[in-house]
Order: structure tokens, then sequence, then C-alpha cells
């Protein structure tokens, strides 16, 4: 099991993804009268992965995923996020054994409002060397550290936080 974790990481990436937007496909069913529309792009160009819409408020996400207990202590952002209505990125966490998401770590404005620059982070730098074994910068990527993000524990609260509304916590029993 664990091997697979590295060895099918996109089959991982599409599952992650998949299930995080059905988690969010049932919080607005269950609580927002199915309002949620989303969208994925052709290409990834500007550093998102999905676009969801809410009511008038449209959030451009860049979505990455990690197993409980991994070590990385940052992910790399396209500054092209950053020309997006509401951009943001969420980092989601999983149970490994089955799969389940949460915590979520969430990094961007209120709902309606844009990214908060990321232009004076450290620019990333390719995880492969060249030939000679060295490093080469990615100008349009920066560094985004684990400590600028915001923890939220249940998909009802991303979802809150996506969209700037306030769902009745008595009716939660469903969360993952």
């Amino acid at each position: 099991m664990h091997e697979q974790h590295f060895l099918k990481s996109s089959f991982r990436e599409r599952l992650i993804e998949h299930l995080f937007v059905g988690e969010l496909l049932k919080v607005s069913w269950l609580m927002d009268d199915a309002q949620l529309e989303v969208a994925k792009p052709d290409v990834d160009s500007q550093g998102y992965d999905l676009i969801l819409e809410n009511r008038g408020i449209m959030r451009h996400v860049q979505l990455k995923g990690a197993k409980l207990g991994a070590r990385a202590r940052s992910q790399k952002v396209h500054i092209g996020l950053a020309s997006k209505p509401s951009g943001c990125v969420i980092w989601v966490y999983f149970y490994e054994l089955t799969l389940d998401l949460g915590p979520f770590y969430v990094f961007g404005g209120e709902a309606g409002k844009p990214l908060p620059s990321i232009e004076g982070l450290p620019v990333a730098r390719h995880t492969k060397g060249d030939a000679r074994g060295i490093k080469h910068e990615r100008p349009q990527i920066r560094e985004l550290r684990r400590s600028l993000f915001r923890k939220l524990d249940t998909i009802v609260d991303v979802y809150q936080w996506l969209f700037g509304v306030e769902l009745p916590r008595a009716e939660t029993r469903f969360e993952t």
C-alpha cells in the first residue's frame, strides 16, 4: 500500500481531487440547495486546478495533496494564481489507509478577495538538476511555507471559507 502512493502518484492526485470535489458537492447538496458549480481548465498554465462558483463567488483553486504524516513544509504556487479573482491554495491531507480527507490547510483571501501577494516569497527551484546537477530557478513559481496557511478541520469549514457562507453546525453529521 505504501509503494502505491509514489508509484501511482498521478492516479492518487486525481482521486484526491475527485474525493474533494465530491465532498464539496455533498455539502452543497445537503446544506446549500445545490448551488455549487465546478469547472476544470483544459490547460494548467496559470496555477489552478479547479474553478468553484457559488452564488456569484468564484474561486480559482490550486489543490495540493499530502498523506497525514508527510514531511513537506511548503508547496509550490504559480504566480498566475494571483491574477484570478479570489484565487486560493488548498492543501488537502488524507489518511493513507482509507483516503478520508482532512485536515485542510488554506491560503487565500476571504471569499471574493484576491490572493495575498506571493511576489516576495522565495522563488522555487526545479526538483531535479540538469546534466550538471544544477537545480534552476522557476521564475513563475513561489515557495509557500505551511506556516502561511490556515488550518481548517472539516470540509464544511472549507466550504464556508471558500464562499463566505455560514452553515448550520447541527447538521454536520455527514462530515468526513
